[in-house]
């Protein structure tokens, strides 16, 4: 058995995530705070790059280094989610346009959809300003785009 924590598994194109929610994901009603959704979504879209061969360090650590910043984020929160529950957050990487990356994501209790989020990622320079993700990003990620 490995001590490394699991950065989930693909189904198809999309990458499922496992996640348990913990006392401190939890408000004063025992329900999980809005705020942790964007953090599970977060991991979420990072998994998927880590197990496409793409990891964060890895994009700072090139000759052009590169980052992304979240553009735009829509949430629909449509049931409750409870202290001890496990949680599978489903990311679906769906076009890339110019520095502009489309994903659709699911935080999900069994067959149960709690949480929905439209997500647009904006590959950028250190410095702030937009850039085209690097082709090695783009070859990793393009096998799960839409066709």
């Amino acid at each position: 058995m490995s001590d490394q924590p699991t950065a989930g598994r693909f189904e198809g194109r999309d990458h499922l995530l496992p996640v348990r929610v913990y006392y401190e994901d939890t408000d004063f009603t025992g329900l999980v705070y809005h705020a942790n959704y964007v953090r599970y979504c977060e991991r979420g879209r990072s998994d998927f790059l880590r197990l496409v061969g793409i990891g964060h360090a890895q994009l700072l650590d090139q000759d052009s280094p590169m980052a992304f910043v979240v553009a735009e984020l829509g949430l629909t929160f449509l049931k409750p989610a409870r202290i001890d529950e496990a949680l599978i957050v489903r990311t679906r990487y769906q076009r890339i346009k110019g520095p502009r990356l489309f994903i659709s994501q699911t935080v999900e209790r069994g067959t149960e959809v709690l949480c929905r989020a439209e997500v647009v990622a904006v590959c950028i320079h250190l410095d702030g300003r937009p850039r085209r993700p690097g082709r090695a990003l783009v070859e990793a990620v393009s096998p799960w785009l839409e066709p």
